[in-house]
């Protein structure tokens, strides 16, 4: 197969006949040439099962996989990425509330060679009021701490080339960032536009826990902001100390202090115990995510593989 097109799989069985229906439709506009890549993220519904018996019958190569347990969307994207078989990849979301003549654009341009990886931006999204301010708050911050050349939309899906592919691939990094090692590698990058749609089925399972926990592991990994943070607010309290310092001690001598020492003891106290449990616990993370990458363990585990490829003379003319 000349394409592929990799799909996490979460909570999604509700949208799999759309899902498959939008895959025959992008192997006919690629001349059969795509293979689909499903990765079941440890789902704790029926998606697995629906996809295995939808695949017999279907019109394009696919290959089905399922994790062990739930080990998020970027170690799902990253097993799809390692088992596709094409020449250029194109990441899909299963909910298709990315357009799926996106992912044609996407193999087309990659095809062509004009670029390396080509990512998608929205330019507007159908969502909630609350997840579209929620949504663009946090691409806001991503690009100030994390990435300053990410699109204002954010990015949920790309492709690329074998050679970009294998690159990412060699970046085995725990609690890390996908979309952000992707612009950290450069190459030659594309960005194409389009309307993000209104979810059809089912409930998003990106929640603002997972929001969070992605600011945080992309900001831990790809910055040293915190730590230059914690250091202008350890300036700023060593000035107001000597500030404070210099208050106590003129109301001293001017006999002005009730109770010479306490206030000033209390507030220092307070400001240093403060900076130094901020600071701990700054220390602290970067030495667990340290360990935590120098384990080595494998960040996805398949337990389940299904396979139904078919040549180009099983497809329908």
């Amino acid at each position: 197969m000349k394409h592929s097109v990799i799909i996490p799989v979460y909570k999604n069985e509700t949208s799999i006949p759309r899902l498959i229906q939008a895959l025959s439709v992008i192997n006919l506009e690629l001349k059969g040439e795509i293979e689909a890549v499903f990765v079941v993220d440890g789902s704790p519904d029926q998606s697995f099962k629906i996809l295995r018996d939808a695949l017999d019958s279907a019109d394009f190569s696919a290959q089905l996989l399922a994790h062990s347990r739930n080990f998020g969307s970027f170690p799902a994207i990253r097993t799809g990425l390692t088992a596709a078989r094409g020449e250029f990849f194109a990441v899909m979301a299963a909910d298709l509330q990315e357009p799926p003549e996106l992912i044609s654009k996407f193999l087309t341009s990659l095809a062509i060679d004009e670029c390396d990886v080509i990512v998608g931006t929205r330019n507007s999204r159908k969502d909630p009021l609350i997840s579209r301010l929620s949504s663009t708050l946090f691409w806001k911050l991503y690009r100030n701490l994390v990435v300053n050349d990410m699109p204002e939309g954010g990015v949920d899906v790309f492709g690329c080339n074998r050679i970009f592919r294998d690159h990412l691939l060699k970046l085995e990094e725990s609690r890390s960032s996908l979309i952000a090692l992707i612009f950290w590698l450069g190459f030659r990058r594309k960005t194409v536009g389009y309307d993000r749609q209104l979810r059809q089925e089912g409930k998003s399972a990106w929640t603002l826990n997972k929001k969070i926990e992605y600011m945080l592991d992309s900001v831990f990994a790809f910055t040293d902001y915190p730590i230059r943070l914690l250091m202008r607010i350890g300036a700023l309290g060593l000035l107001f100390g000597l500030i404070l310092g210099a208050i106590v001690l003129t109301a001293r001598i001017t006999g002005i202090s009730a109770v010479p020492g306490y206030a000033a003891t209390m507030i220092t106290v307070i400001i240093l115990g403060t900076l130094n449990l901020l600071g701990i616990g700054l220390v602290g993370t970067y030495a667990w995510r340290g360990y935590e990458n120098s384990k080595q363990r494998p960040l996805a585990i398949v337990s389940i593989r299904h396979d139904n490829r078919k040549s180009r003379n099983e497809l329908p003319k």
